[in-house]
């Protein structure tokens, strides 16, 4: 029997940050005898999505810091403080060959604990901008895999590795053609269709937009699949009443048919979306959100509409130009078809296999 290695995965928050950690799993699985731990925030989405996926996670009391109402933070500190100390017990009592951290506010203790008791580490950056708690983790990290150029702004050169974010297997392997997808939505196979995705909880700007301007859209003969997140109530269903070839839904389970019935998708900008869009080659309007750390949602689109790829879109500019704009794209089958050869450019295949390539180097030392 041949050595058990003992792999510890932190991160989460979003499935952003949730599915590349579980592709990054899965492919060490396939490859590697080993056992594998996660650790995520304890009331945070990862608590579900993680156990569904076949693998044991323990939580972590840790939150992030409130920039615009300090008086809370007091209760934020004991928390890291608190999850500083159930790390170093998980790192202790599990004894990982490596740890490797995806992102979220959970990453940071669990892979500060790892540093310190000597366990080598990898880091998966997904966005253009770092955040706060990689750059932190940097510096005595292995490795740091990257998915775009110039990330030796914030890490040390000789330590990174551009890798690409790992996307869900199922969304390459399941889609199929544009036609079928459609029919599978209960849509018209022939008629052009715009997907609007805001994430698990929704994206305000994008479903309020939606909601102003669905009767446009539907009079234009586009058909929609309108994931609105579950923060938005019944209020895309009352939106669409009465309306043909409109199909909203809190959640999509089958993304793979979504994004194969779809000529153009509006999105966020999160470093994940932008990886499927690009593995699938999906002309995109994109509208970061305003509310995370960085403004790094604004420096991902920038790196695909500088490129021709997608169209920016700012969220304080969506209420008057979004369904506008989606209707001149989805009428032009030219630029539809120059958006998607510009995006299928910068796909980077086989994320997974390549960050399981660096994990298995380092525990080979």
């Amino acid at each position: 029997m041949s050595h058990k290695y003992k792999i510890l995965i932190s991160g989460g928050g979003t499935g952003g940050h949730i599915f590349p950690a579980l592709s990054i799993a899965n492919a060490l699985k396939r490859r590697l005898n080993c056992e594998i731990l996660f650790v995520g925030a304890e009331d945070r989405m990862e608590m579900e999505k993680v156990p569904a996926a076949g693998y044991p996670i323990k939580g972590l009391p840790v939150a992030g810091f409130d920039r615009k109402r300090l008086w809370r933070n007091f209760g934020v500190l004991l928390k890291l403080n608190k999850s500083l100390k159930l790390a170093r017990k998980i790192v202790r009592d599990f004894q990982p060959d490596i740890a490797i951290g995806v992102g979220g506010y959970c990453s940071g203790p669990t892979l500060k604990a790892a540093q310190r008791a000597g366990v080598p580490t990898l880091i998966q950056e997904q966005n253009s901008y770092a955040g706060v708690t990689n750059k932190l983790l940097a510096e005595k990290a292995d490795k740091i895999c990257v998915a775009y150029s110039g990330m030796e702004r914030f890490f040390p050169a000789d330590k990174i590795v551009m890798t690409g974010n790992p996307v869900r297997k199922d969304l390459t392997e399941r889609g199929g053609e544009a036609g079928p997808a459609r029919s599978r939505f209960g849509l018209n196979p022939d008629r052009p269709t715009l997907l609007v995705v805001g994430g698990s909880l929704g994206a305000r700007t994008l479903n309020e937009a939606l909601e102003a301007g669905i009767g446009k859209l539907t009079e234009a003969g586009v058909q929609v699949i309108w994931q609105t997140g579950k923060n938005f109530g019944d209020r895309g269903k009352i939106a669409a009443k009465g309306l043909k070839g409109i199909v909203v839904t809190p959640f999509i389970t089958d993304m793979a048919s979504a994004y194969a019935a779809a000529d153009l998708v509006v999105s966020r900008a999160g470093a994940g979306s932008i990886s499927e869009l690009e593995l699938l080659g999906k002309p995109a309007i994109l509208v970061p959100s305003p509310n995370v750390a960085e403004d790094h949602q604004t420096k991902n689109a920038l790196a695909l509409s500088e490129r021709g790829a997608a169209v920016l879109i700012k969220d304080s500019e969506a209420a008057e130009k979004l369904v506008n704009e989606a209707l001149k794209l989805i009428a032009d089958n030219k630029k539809l078809n120059e958006m998607s050869a510009n995006i299928s450019e910068m796909a980077m295949r086989d994320s997974d296999e390549k960050i399981a390539d660096e994990i298995l180097s380092i525990i080979a030392k």
